[in-house]
């Protein structure tokens, strides 16, 4: 965990909420632990999803206590049973944050096994009645294939969720797609590392993929 680029994440926050906006984050736990990373252990599905879970409530308390210092008012809440550490995530009281201006952390992701932090997203996204998803990342674009590995990478700078679906782009996982799709709430994937790219994202500057 690097704490500048946690600070510098903090602050672009903070901005968002200071310019009247209401913000949710779904936040993941790859930093700390990925399955894949692991095989080696002989876990189960089960077992490596719950402590990834765990990951995310980690990630989450120490990104609660950098936008805290930063003077926002800031909830974490999870999904996955921690009374002690976080608030126990309920939608309509996670909405009551929201709409008093409070930023809300989601961790645990779904609060059950088998689901990715993109799925937990989506959901979060309909249950809270979200305008848009951002999906923040390491590339400019969604790509038809990995563009660090091709350089003939097709880049997409708009896309259905039925093209999502249909090409098997590796940008969300399918249920996460058809979430959003039926929900009919856009997703705008995006580069994280540029500095101000959340704010442009949020504004509606031209930036990144947009998914409808």
């Amino acid at each position: 965990m690097d704490g500048k680029v946690l600070t510098d994440l903090a602050k672009e926050v903070k901005h968002l909420q200071d310019m009247g906006c209401q913000v949710g984050i779904v936040i993941g736990g790859g930093n700390i632990w990925r399955y894949r990373d692991f095989k080696d252990l002989g876990l189960d599905r089960v077992t490596s999803d719950t402590m990834g879970m765990l990951a995310t409530v980690m990630n989450a308390l120490a990104f609660e206590n950098a936008l805290k210092l930063l003077g926002a008012d800031v909830r974490a809440v999870s999904s996955f049973p921690c009374e002690k550490a976080l608030e126990t995530y309920i939608p309509k009281r996670a909405k009551h944050h929201l709409e008093k201006g409070r930023i809300v952390i989601f961790a645990g992701g779904t609060g059950s096994p088998f689901f990715t932090t993109d799925s937990a997203a989506a959901l979060r996204a309909l249950e809270t009645s979200c305008d848009v998803l951002l999906k923040a990342t390491k590339v400019d674009y969604v790509y038809d294939k990995d563009p660090e590995k091709y350089k003939n990478a097709k880049k997409f700078t708009e896309l259905k969720f039925q093209d999502v679906i249909e090409m098997n782009l590796g940008v969300m996982d399918l249920t996460c797609a058809s979430l959003l799709k039926s929900g009919n709430i856009p997703m705008i994937v995006f580069n994280l590392g540029e500095k101000g790219n959340i704010e442009k994202a949020v504004i509606g500057s031209k930036i990144g993929t947009l998914i409808t």
